[in-house]
């Protein structure tokens, strides 16, 4: 699709990967909606500032109807409790659920109606690397992301007829407040929104992001010895 001249909502746009999301979009000639908990707390000039919470649907609704010339939905809020699925507390694994995938499956199902009755248009649901391999100590962070990676498929072809086209964008650690305490190399959020801006407007299914991706992805066909060999 055309960024320039679309309208373009993001939600998590007040720091991190959305703001530089949100600031990709203007500059190329997008009109940005930037989703938050807190609207006060974006501080990005020529956005409009939307209140949203995507795990609560009276807040998914009213941001719905505020936006409803809106063709490009980003879906980038999310979380990392850094909850172990073993032994971690189960109210942190079901929030972990309930915002990557519950929350992102309420704002597409919000907004796949208004996209497609705008002429057709793009969701992108920013994943991880992590929906592909996991860890310990990410378990519930990684299994969400995995349930995101299934429903984008699903979506993919349950929407297409309907003129929308549902994205996936993979990508390792990036340099932001989540990551803070990853020492492992990081790429740069901007570069990053170019890459999956790039992506958006090629129209590509599936946006993988840096080198971390692109090896986690070719390990798939290998199977569990090439993701863990670790595994005796």
């Amino acid at each position: 699709m055309k960024i320039a001249g679309s309208t373009a909502l993001v939600t998590g746009a007040n720091r991190g990967f959305g703001r530089h999301l949100a600031s990709e979009l203007l500059s190329r000639g997008a009109t940005v909606y930037a989703g938050a908990r807190n609207p006060d707390s974006v501080d990005l000039p020529g956005v409009t500032p939307v209140r949203l919470n995507i795990t609560d649907p009276a807040s998914v609704a009213a941001a719905a109807a505020l936006a409803g010339d809106v063709n490009l939905l980003i879906n980038n809020a999310g979380i990392d409790t850094g909850t172990n699925l073993l032994d971690g507390d189960l109210d942190l694994v079901r929030l972990e659920l309930e915002t990557h995938y519950l929350g992102t499956l309420s704002m597409v199902r919000a907004f796949a109606p208004i996209i497609a009755g705008n002429g057709g248009g793009t969701v992108l649901n920013v994943l991880s690397a992590l929906s592909w391999v996991t860890f310990p100590s990410v378990g519930a962070y990684g299994a969400a992301k995995a349930a995101e990676w299934s429903m984008t498929n699903a979506l993919r072809v349950q929407l297409a007829e309907r003129g929308v086209r549902v994205a996936g964008l993979h990508v390792g650690y990036m340099d932001t407040d989540m990551t803070a305490a990853v020492t492992a190399p990081k790429s740069e959020p901007a570069a990053i929104a170019r890459i999956g801006v790039d992506g958006i407007e090629a129209d590509a299914y599936e946006i993988v992001t840096d080198e971390t991706s692109r090896q986690v992805q070719a390990g798939l066909a290998g199977g569990v010895a090439a993701l863990y060999p670790q595994l005796p």
